[in-house]
């Protein structure tokens, strides 16, 4: 990066989703010209809508479009850009990249190439922390051929638990646990290929894990004049995978002591590496005490909102600047946090069936007005298995951190969606529950809690309204659009005895629906289940019901997309699938079969057709969202049928393997 100053005019964000959008939002501010580049899969994504200008680089998968910056660079000559941001991901920590941006006359925004390359190989970033005397815990670097003897020393140095970790990339992608010596070839493995796939680079390295710590991190931002600026921190320690659910700033109930090494420890980093750009130095935190370094992201992190928050910047803004030559204002140099802010991501991720990612059409999204939102879906979006899960983020700020989670929580379960399965209840019930709202969680929280957790909001006593409204609103929209001058309902049957029904499937199984309109539009009728309910129909329409439940009158906002239905209240939100009243009897699987649960490429085929398995054994592996699954066998047998083999795509719901079961 130069030092002599410029004028940014048109920017090419090679990235995706809401981080372009979040970058076009800045640039527009400053009257800075805005250039997308898409792949295939998002030519009518809401990035590209949001862009001045769009160029199509390639095909669906990331190694075809947003990974080659070749096409990226010549998108940005094309279209008359200036400068490249890189976002997060993807191309963001490639000093490779980085070199042929500048090489092509366009300016960088972030770090210098060569503090890029410093910080790429986390094995070379632990080495430079060590000299400049930051701590950092117990590791080994892995030799690309080292032997299984070795392997076995070199992690036995380290000390078990350990972790397998990616020395390229982060996210948790390329990162594997280990407790012992017996699944350890495997865990590296498995960790090279998910690296490989990710980041292009399979390198990894041993690490010792530290037991139930917290994750806090230091942003930093460094200009052209040789300033170091260090932001308050953020406690990043709700995750699952070890990719992070909830973030916050400041770190709630940490010794001020700790705060201050840890700030004076990103320091010494930026300086040792001589930091241009916005930054994040990330430590784990040991219970025993103790903060040791962990990685150097040479970019801007996802969770930068709460650091906007607190502290009253546009970070994206900052790194505009500094990539014009421009010194840092007094305003961002060491900055304290005024308040709290905690920000949600919004995963389209099902806690409930092992985060198992979601993909599909977005019909509803909507959220309080009072709340920031950074998302890159809308209504009619198509949520793809090409990239990761991630659909929103949602910030509150505050002037404490008990009213942030509170607020926080209340826009979340308000929320109108409407399309694939998100994780939003969960992140309610974490926001709510007693061991975060006291800053007693570790990074383990999420995991031991997952059962409690991934309930969902709207209780089974409240099931039975909230189906009665989606089958009187079903009923409400089928009059609506009964062609005009019909004297007769469609809802009418000629024997009054018989009550009409709807059956759904639920949360938790089946939910039948029987009920009887009387000559005023009231329920003359109403079971669930064929227990009577006892409510009165205040109001029905295609988009909203109202019922006086014991003189209370409640709201039900309803949601009708062919045969789902979303109904929302304040307390919560739930999908209803409505069962066809005569279903197709092709519509079947053989019996024993094993199917995708989304789309993917097979990477791995476990079994061959004769093989003896038993129940939950590993059968498929399928990569989809940048994440490996393991599709197991649904009962004990033989194989008798193996659909698959490595390297195809399959559709969700296609079979992959057949067992005849015993």
């Amino acid at each position: 990066m130069s030092a002599t100053p410029t004028m940014i005019r048109r920017v090419l964000v090679a990235n995706r989703g809401e981080i372009a959008v979040r970058i076009f939002a800045t640039c527009r501010r400053l009257g800075i010209g805005t250039v997308a580049v898409h792949s295939t899969a998002d030519a009518d994504a809401l990035f590209v809508r949001a862009a001045d200008a769009a160029v199509l680089i390639g095909g669906p998968e990331p190694s075809a479009s947003y990974l080659r910056g070749d096409a990226v660079i010549a998108a940005a000559h094309a279209a008359g850009a200036d400068a490249v941001h890189p976002g997060y991901g993807f191309l963001s920590e490639s000093a490779e990249f980085a070199a042929a941006v500048l090489d092509a006359g366009l300016i960088w925004i972030g770090p210098a190439p060569s503090t890029i390359e410093a910080m790429g190989s986390k094995v070379r970033a632990r080495e430079a922390m060590e000299r400049a005397g930051v701590p950092v815990l117990p590791g080994t670097r892995l030799d690309d051929a080292v032997g299984d003897e070795q392997l076995l020393r070199q992690a036995a140095a380290v000390g078990y638990p350990l972790l397998v970790k990616a020395s390229a990339g982060g996210g948790g992608r390329g990162m594997r646990r280990v407790d012992g010596p017996d699944v350890l070839a495997a865990a590296v493995a498995s960790a090279r290929h998910e690296a490989g796939s990710a980041f292009g680079d399979p390198t990894v390295f041993l690490e010792r894990l530290v037991l139930r710590p917290r994750h806090v991190e230091v942003q930093i931002l460094g200009d052209v004049h040789g300033t170091i600026s260090v932001l308050p921190e953020r406690d990043c320690t709700i995750q699952r995978r070890h990719q992070k659910l909830v973030e916050e700033s400041p770190a709630p109930d940490l010794d001020a002591g700790l705060r201050s090494s840890m700030a004076d420890a990103a320091r010494a980093a930026a300086e040792a590496i001589s930091y241009v750009g916005a930054g994040t130095v990330e430590f784990v935190l040991d219970p025993e005490g103790g903060a040791y370094f962990l990685e150097v992201n040479t970019r801007l992190q996802v969770e930068h909102p709460v650091t906007e928050a607190v502290c009253g910047l546009d970070l994206v803004e900052l790194q505009l600047r500094i990539a014009e030559g421009a010194a840092l204002p007094p305003e961002a140099i060491d900055p304290a946090p005024a308040g709290h802010a905690i920000e949600a991501r919004l995963v389209a991720e099902d806690p409930a069936v092992d985060w198992l990612p979601q993909t599909g059409s977005v019909h509803r999204f909507a959220f309080p007005e009072d709340v920031r939102v950074d998302s890159g879906v809308g209504p009619g979006d198509v949520v793809s298995p090409y990239y990761d899960s991630l659909l929103a983020k949602v910030v509150v700020h505050a002037p404490t951190r008990a009213a942030a989670a509170r607020r926080l929580a209340d826009a979340l379960r308000r929320a109108d969606l409407g399309g694939p399965t998100t994780a939003r209840d969960l992140l309610v019930r974490v926001l709510e529950h007693p061991r975060f709202l006291s800053a007693g969680h570790d990074t383990q929280f999420v995991e031991e809690a997952i059962d409690d957790l991934a309930q969902p909001l709207l209780s089974a006593a409240e099931l039975p309204r909230a189906a009665t409204a989606a089958a009187l609103a079903m009923q409400a929209a089928r009059r609506s659009t009964a062609h005009e001058g019909r004297l007769v309902p469609s809802g009418w049957r000629n024997v009054a005895a018989l009550p009409q029904t709807s059956t759904f499937d639920g949360p938790s199984g089946p939910v039948e629906v029987a009920y009887r309109l009387d000559r005023t539009g009231g329920l003359a009728v109403l079971t669930v289940d064929g227990a009577e309910i006892d409510v009165d129909l205040v109001v029905a329409t295609a988009e909203l019901v109202e019922l006086r439940v014991a003189g209370v009158r409640r709201p039900y906002a309803v949601r009708t997309v062919g045969s789902r239905v979303w109904v929302s209240t304040p307390r919560g939100q739930v999908e209803l699938q409505v069962r066809p009243r005569f279903p197709n009897a092709t519509d079947t699987t053989p019996a024993g079969s094993s199917t995708a649960p989304l789309p993917g490429t097979v990477l791995r085929v476990l079994v061959a057709t004769g093989d003896r398995v038993e129940a939950g054994q590993a059968a498929v592996v399928l990569e989809a969202m940048k994440m490996e699954h393991e599709i197991t066998t649904a009962t004990a047998g033989t194989v008798g049928a193996l659909a698959v083999e490595v390297g195809d795509r399959v559709a969700e719901g296609a079979v992959l393997v057949v067992v005849d079961g015993d």
